[in-house]
Protein backbone atom coordinates (compact mmCIF):
# COMPACT_ATOMS: atom_id res chain seq x y z
CA UNK A 1 0.00 0.00 0.00
CA UNK A 2 1.38 3.37 -1.01
CA UNK A 3 -0.20 6.37 0.65
CA UNK A 4 1.00 9.70 -0.72
CA UNK A 5 1.20 13.07 1.00
CA UNK A 6 -1.83 14.13 -1.09
CA UNK A 7 -3.72 11.08 0.21
CA UNK A 8 -2.89 12.11 3.77
CA UNK A 9 -4.21 15.64 3.17
CA UNK A 10 -7.57 14.26 2.03
CA UNK A 11 -7.66 11.70 4.84
CA UNK A 12 -7.02 14.45 7.40
CA UNK A 13 -9.99 16.33 5.94
CA UNK A 14 -12.12 13.18 6.36
CA UNK A 15 -11.00 12.90 9.99
CA UNK A 16 -11.85 16.57 10.55
CA UNK A 17 -15.34 15.91 9.15
CA UNK A 18 -15.60 12.98 11.58
CA UNK A 19 -14.76 15.38 14.43
CA UNK A 20 -17.47 17.75 13.19
CA UNK A 21 -19.96 14.88 13.10
CA UNK A 22 -19.19 13.90 16.67
CA UNK A 23 -19.40 17.51 17.84
CA UNK A 24 -22.77 17.79 16.09
CA UNK A 25 -24.21 14.72 17.83
CA UNK A 26 -23.61 12.14 15.11
CA UNK A 27 -21.30 9.16 14.76
CA UNK A 28 -17.67 10.15 14.07
CA UNK A 29 -17.37 9.52 10.35
CA UNK A 30 -16.46 11.79 7.46
CA UNK A 31 -15.65 11.32 3.78
CA UNK A 32 -14.30 13.30 0.84
CA UNK A 33 -14.71 12.65 -2.90
CA UNK A 34 -11.68 13.76 -4.91
CA UNK A 35 -11.53 13.81 -8.70
CA UNK A 36 -8.66 12.59 -10.89
CA UNK A 37 -7.05 16.05 -10.80
CA UNK A 38 -6.94 15.99 -6.98
CA UNK A 39 -9.81 18.46 -6.52
CA UNK A 40 -12.30 17.95 -3.70
CA UNK A 41 -15.68 17.57 -5.38
CA UNK A 42 -17.95 16.67 -2.47
CA UNK A 43 -17.53 16.07 1.25
CA UNK A 44 -19.91 15.11 4.02
CA UNK A 45 -20.09 13.77 7.53
CA UNK A 46 -22.29 11.27 9.29
CA UNK A 47 -25.81 12.63 9.92
CA UNK A 48 -27.67 9.57 11.27
CA UNK A 49 -28.65 10.94 14.66
CA UNK A 50 -29.41 14.53 13.70
CA UNK A 51 -31.66 13.51 10.80
CA UNK A 52 -33.12 10.33 12.33
CA UNK A 53 -32.16 8.51 9.13
CA UNK A 54 -29.75 5.60 9.69
CA UNK A 55 -28.71 5.65 6.02
CA UNK A 56 -27.20 9.14 6.21
CA UNK A 57 -23.61 7.91 6.01
CA UNK A 58 -21.18 10.23 4.21
CA UNK A 59 -20.05 7.49 1.82
CA UNK A 60 -23.65 6.87 0.76
CA UNK A 61 -24.18 10.61 0.24
CA UNK A 62 -21.04 10.70 -1.92
CA UNK A 63 -22.36 7.85 -4.08
CA UNK A 64 -25.69 9.67 -4.54
CA UNK A 65 -24.02 12.98 -5.37
CA UNK A 66 -21.56 11.38 -7.79
CA UNK A 67 -24.27 9.47 -9.64
CA UNK A 68 -26.08 12.75 -10.26
CA UNK A 69 -23.16 15.08 -10.88
CA UNK A 70 -20.30 13.14 -12.48
CA UNK A 71 -19.95 11.20 -15.69
CA UNK A 72 -19.25 7.47 -15.63
CA UNK A 73 -15.59 8.12 -16.44
CA UNK A 74 -15.26 10.84 -13.79
CA UNK A 75 -16.73 8.53 -11.15
CA UNK A 76 -14.37 5.69 -12.09
CA UNK A 77 -11.36 8.01 -11.85
CA UNK A 78 -12.36 9.50 -8.48
CA UNK A 79 -11.13 8.53 -5.03
CA UNK A 80 -13.16 8.45 -1.84
CA UNK A 81 -11.22 9.19 1.33
CA UNK A 82 -12.93 8.22 4.54
CA UNK A 83 -12.25 8.10 8.25
CA UNK A 84 -13.64 4.58 8.60
CA UNK A 85 -13.98 1.69 6.18
CA UNK A 86 -17.32 1.64 4.39
CA UNK A 87 -20.11 -0.44 5.89
CA UNK A 88 -21.72 -3.01 3.55
CA UNK A 89 -24.47 -0.54 2.55
CA UNK A 90 -21.94 2.10 1.57
CA UNK A 91 -19.63 -0.40 -0.13
CA UNK A 92 -22.54 -1.52 -2.32
CA UNK A 93 -23.57 2.08 -3.10
CA UNK A 94 -19.97 2.91 -4.03
CA UNK A 95 -19.80 -0.07 -6.40
CA UNK A 96 -23.24 0.56 -7.93
CA UNK A 97 -22.34 4.22 -8.56
CA UNK A 98 -19.14 3.11 -10.32
CA UNK A 99 -16.80 5.07 -8.08
CA UNK A 100 -13.09 4.29 -8.11
CA UNK A 101 -10.48 3.92 -5.39
CA UNK A 102 -11.28 3.99 -1.67
CA UNK A 103 -8.74 4.98 0.98
CA UNK A 104 -9.80 4.63 4.61
CA UNK A 105 -8.12 5.38 7.93
CA UNK A 106 -9.55 2.71 10.26
CA UNK A 107 -10.93 -0.66 9.21
CA UNK A 108 -14.43 -1.83 10.02
CA UNK A 109 -12.93 -4.61 12.13
CA UNK A 110 -10.77 -2.16 14.09
CA UNK A 111 -13.78 0.04 14.79
CA UNK A 112 -15.94 -2.93 15.80
CA UNK A 113 -13.15 -4.12 18.11
CA UNK A 114 -12.80 -0.75 19.82
CA UNK A 115 -16.56 -0.64 20.34
CA UNK A 116 -16.55 -4.19 21.78
CA UNK A 117 -13.72 -3.28 24.18
CA UNK A 118 -15.85 -0.42 25.51
CA UNK A 119 -18.98 -2.58 25.89
CA UNK A 120 -20.95 -0.84 23.13
CA UNK A 121 -23.76 -2.78 21.48
CA UNK A 122 -22.85 -4.52 18.26
CA UNK A 123 -23.85 -2.95 14.98
CA UNK A 124 -26.92 -4.47 13.31
CA UNK A 125 -24.72 -4.97 10.21
CA UNK A 126 -21.62 -7.19 10.06
CA UNK A 127 -18.29 -5.33 9.77
CA UNK A 128 -17.43 -6.83 6.40
CA UNK A 129 -14.41 -5.60 4.48
CA UNK A 130 -15.26 -3.51 1.41
CA UNK A 131 -13.65 -6.12 -0.84
CA UNK A 132 -16.06 -8.81 0.40
CA UNK A 133 -19.08 -6.72 -0.59
CA UNK A 134 -17.58 -5.20 -3.74
CA UNK A 135 -14.58 -7.34 -4.73
CA UNK A 136 -13.61 -5.31 -7.79
CA UNK A 137 -12.93 -2.05 -5.97
CA UNK A 138 -9.38 -0.77 -5.40
CA UNK A 139 -9.10 -0.29 -1.63
CA UNK A 140 -6.29 0.94 0.60
CA UNK A 141 -6.30 1.03 4.38
CA UNK A 142 -5.98 1.13 7.24
CA UNK A 143 -3.65 4.13 7.33
CA UNK A 144 -1.61 3.77 10.50
CA UNK A 145 -0.56 7.45 10.69
CA UNK A 146 -4.14 8.49 11.49
CA UNK A 147 -5.70 5.41 13.15
CA UNK A 148 -5.16 6.71 16.69
CA UNK A 149 -7.11 9.89 15.87
CA UNK A 150 -10.11 7.89 14.65
CA UNK A 151 -9.89 5.57 17.66
CA UNK A 152 -10.14 8.56 20.02
CA UNK A 153 -13.24 9.77 18.18
CA UNK A 154 -14.91 6.34 18.29
CA UNK A 155 -14.13 6.01 22.00
CA UNK A 156 -15.58 9.47 22.71
CA UNK A 157 -18.72 8.56 20.77
CA UNK A 158 -19.20 5.31 22.70
CA UNK A 159 -18.59 6.95 26.07
CA UNK A 160 -21.03 9.78 25.34
CA UNK A 161 -23.82 7.48 24.13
Amino acid sequence: MTISEADLVHLRRAVELAREALAGGDGPFGSVLVDAAGVDRFADRNREETTGDPTRHPEFEIARWAATNLTVDERAAATVYTSGEHCPMCSAAHAWAGLGRIVYVASAEQIAGWRRELGAPASPVAPLPITVVAPGLPVEGPVDELVSEVRVLVERAVRSA
